[in-house]
């Protein structure tokens, strides 16, 4: 039986990870802001496709209502300035996992430009997703949803691993816009 994924964010991210999700035939449903309460009990799966300032609002909108289920974190952890958030000691994923603790957080998606994110491709090249939590079988699940959409899925460990893939989003974003490579670039790991 395949997962029921809700997608909170609507913009770029959201609706291209949608777009990948139905078309490997997942049933989702696309939420904003403010329309989460009555349709998070029907899913098992909650991608949080949303800017990195409004996580923590959207995780009090939530409140027990993500328990015992899966919170994908796709967010960029960074400043208003574009500058990255957290570092060494945690990631915004971690703080996630604080904010909702009865809740399986896994970081991913985030490495990706959003253009890619419905078929896991730039060029007809399969990008590499990672995932990293702490609950081994949520973490497998993400894996799947990412394999189904069409990337080279690899656990990425424990959440802890989020401040590295925190990091390599945000590398991702300074080769892309401030380098000037644009945007059809991506990571692939040779493995």
């Amino acid at each position: 039986m395949k997962h029921k994924i809700i997608i909170i964010g609507t913009g770029n991210v959201g609706s291209a990870l949608n777009k990948g999700l139905a078309r490997a035939r997942y049933e989702v449903r696309a939420v904003k802001k403010g329309e989460i309460a009555g349709n998070v009990s029907w899913a098992d799966v909650i991608v949080l496709a949303i800017p990195f300032g409004a996580v923590q609002d959207v995780a009090r909108e939530l409140k027990t209502a993500a328990d015992g289920k899966i919170v994908v974190d796709v967010t960029n952890a960074l400043t208003p300035e574009m500058q990255l958030a957290m570092g060494f000691t945690t990631s915004g994923a971690e703080e996630l996992q604080k904010a909702l603790p009865r809740a399986h957080v896994v970081k991913s998606f985030n490495t990706v430009f959003a253009q890619h994110m419905s078929d896991g491709l730039v060029a007809g090249q399969q990008l590499t997703v990672f995932a990293a939590g702490d609950n081994e079988t949520a973490r497998n699940v993400v894996l799947e949803l990412g394999k189904a959409i069409g990337f080279d899925a690899i656990d990425g460990g424990p959440l802890q691993n989020a401040r590295q893939l925190e990091s390599l989003g945000y590398f991702n974003i300074q080769l892309g816009y401030v380098l000037g490579n644009g945007t059809d670039i991506g990571f692939k790991l040779l493995h």
